[in-house]
């Protein structure tokens, strides 16, 4: 099922926790150190495996009662807050280390194991999970965030390190925290009310 409202809602809300995120600052390093296209197309490969994945684990979730879903769906942003609220320090962000390699293939797998690893239990993997869960529309869902998560990587290739001089990373957390926390909020209250 597709509904714009979920395809536009789940791209805006992957988008503003992603662009301050480590998929930004990896994909930032991997590209100082290789080949931008391939860079862009392993790490594009790491979030459609991911977003299939985590779209499933949502769509699992509407087997259940509305109530339980809707307490489902305010835990699931309530520990997204806390991630981003508690990762929204100075030096929140490290350096992600990787060995130089030079053939494409080679760029694109070191590519996608970096992403892939770095971005399981993921502020925008809970958020993935509860939109599917919330919005019963796993295409619209899927599509939002895997093009929000490959619009970051684009973005950082495209970009390179001026972004991330311009950029107030720990800022942008923490107004990212106090959205899912205002996501949880509306999620607990729907659960309330049944």
């Amino acid at each position: 099922m597709f509904t714009a409202t979920a395809f536009f809602a789940t791209f805006l809300v992957i988008l503003a926790v992603e662009l301050p995120d480590k998929t930004l600052m990896a994909t930032l390093v991997l590209t100082a150190r290789y080949r931008p296209l391939p860079v862009l197309a392993g790490v594009s490969a790491a979030f459609l495996v991911q977003c299939l994945v985590t779209v499933l684990a949502g769509g699992l979730l509407n087997l259940l009662p509305h109530r339980v879903v809707a307490v489902a769906v305010a835990v699931l942003f309530g520990v997204g807050a806390v991630v981003l609220l508690r990762g929204s320090g100075p030096g929140a962000d490290g350096d992600l280390e990787v060995r130089a390699e030079k053939g494409s293939r080679r760029i694109a797998l070191a590519s996608f194991g970096v992403l892939f690893a770095a971005e399981w239990g993921d502020a925008s993997q809970l958020a993935t999970v509860a939109l599917t869960a919330r919005y019963n529309a796993p295409v619209a869902v899927f599509l939002g965030a895997f093009l929000a998560l490959t619009g970051v990587a684009a973005i950082a290739v495209l970009a390179g390190r001026e972004l991330v001089k311009r950029v107030s990373l720990p800022l942008v957390h923490r107004a990212a925290g106090v959205v899912f926390t205002v996501f949880a909020v509306i999620a607990a209250v729907e659960a309330i009310r049944g």
